[in-house]
């Protein structure tokens, strides 16, 4: 009976799950969305990435911390050294580098031009556990098919919505009048996108698409070494503000004349609204839904959805700023997301057919532990 009870109380909770995960990964992606502009502006503003990087997982880890201790304060005993360099590790690739990176980037370019790169990531990330052997390519099953298809059709969807503008989409109910009422001429592209900083930021944005797959093959290692949603998220943002802070001194030392001692004030501005929403909102809550995902599903998942903070971008510069839409943006989302059901139907298969084979191995344990043929 109580076998029965536990069968059912599982198979609830993978129904749970094959509803949350996804849903987690989309709320990721819109928190991501608003807090690209959010930094963008506040960049803009004049504030340093690196004072942005130390404030915001200052935020996110007093914001972690309580939950960590209400919910997960047994499994604080686990903690030792092996744990804390994994952390550590982990705090390198997912903050320090791949968040600073993508900072300095977002700052010499736009936001419309770093939000491309992010569909780089589930490549790389891909590529990545492929080398590892963290990731298997069956192409002799459909599901191992499927995740290659899906892959290189999300990547190709990404590249439409980039480089193929298309047929102009008259939709003027879309855009605000405040829109029209504000317009103003389209600024030299040496203005918009940062001019000679161009080549200087594409080089930032490809080294935090690097570091932020490496991040996700450290962050599936972390799972296993110290199983905790909660208090691997603080003790990761602890750990990364600290390195920022450091980076930042070291960076005050390099450039004296900076005024580095002006930017670590914070008023009540645009500024504080950043820090304080990118840090509970896109590092504290993304870092554990990224966690709990990585572990459910493996290093891939995540990624995989990168695609649709492109579409989130899109209908906010339609919808709220004003932005013309085109034909070619309407058929790139539609291949991002073909590319990312793909990818998860062979994902959800190849976990069935493991999740199988597991139980017909302890069936076959059972069996032969009581001598049955």
């Amino acid at each position: 009976m109580a076998a029965a009870e536990g069968s059912k109380e599982e198979t609830r909770r993978r129904k749970a799950e094959r509803v949350a995960l996804p849903a987690g990964m989309l709320l990721v992606q819109v928190l991501t969305v608003v807090t690209m502009l959010l930094s963008k502006a506040a960049l803009n503003g004049g504030m340093q990435p690196l004072v942005l990087l130390v404030y915001r997982n200052l935020v996110a880890a007093a914001t972690v911390a309580p939950l960590a201790v209400v919910f997960e304060r047994e499994i604080l005993k686990k903690v030792n050294m092996v744990v804390l360099g994994w952390i550590f590790i982990n705090s390198t690739f997912g903050v320090l580098l791949a968040t600073g990176l993508y900072y300095c980037s977002l700052r010499a370019t736009s936001a419309a031009y770093t939000v491309n790169f992010f569909n780089l990531i589930p490549v790389v990330t891909f590529l990545i556990a492929v080398v590892l052997q963290a990731e298997r390519i069956s192409l002799g099953t459909w599901p191992g098919r499927m995740k290659l298809v899906g892959t290189a059709v999300g990547v190709a969807g990404t590249m439409v919505v980039s480089l193929c503008k298309g047929t102009h989409l008259p939709l003027p109910h879309l855009r605000p009048s405040y829109a029209h009422a504000h317009a103003s001429p389209p600024a030299p592209a040496s203005v918009v996108h940062g001019g000679h900083d161009m080549a200087v930021g594409t080089l930032f944005m490809c080294g935090s698409c690097v570091s932020c797959a490496l991040w996700f093959v450290v962050q599936a290692r972390v799972a296993k070494v110290f199983p905790s949603r909660y208090w691997s998220t603080a003790l990761t943002c602890a750990a990364g503000s600290l390195q920022s802070a450091a980076a930042a001194g070291v960076a005050a030392v390099q450039a004296p004349g900076e005024g580095w001692a002006a930017e670590w004030r914070l008023g009540w501005d645009l500024r504080l609204a950043t820090v304080v929403y990118s840090g509970v909102f896109n590092t504290g809550v993304t870092f554990v839904l990224v966690s709990w995902a990585v572990a459910r599903r493996g290093l891939v998942y995540p990624p995989m959805f990168n695609s649709m903070s492109l579409i989130a971008t899109t209908v906010v510069d339609a919808g709220l700023l004003g932005a013309d839409l085109y034909l070619g943006g309407i058929l790139g989302a539609g291949l991002v997301v073909m590319g990312l059901y793909a990818f998860l139907w062979g994902k959800g298969k190849e976990l069935a057919a493991a999740k199988a084979d597991n139980g017909e191995q302890k069936l076959q344990r059972v069996h032969a532990d009581h001598g049955i043929a």
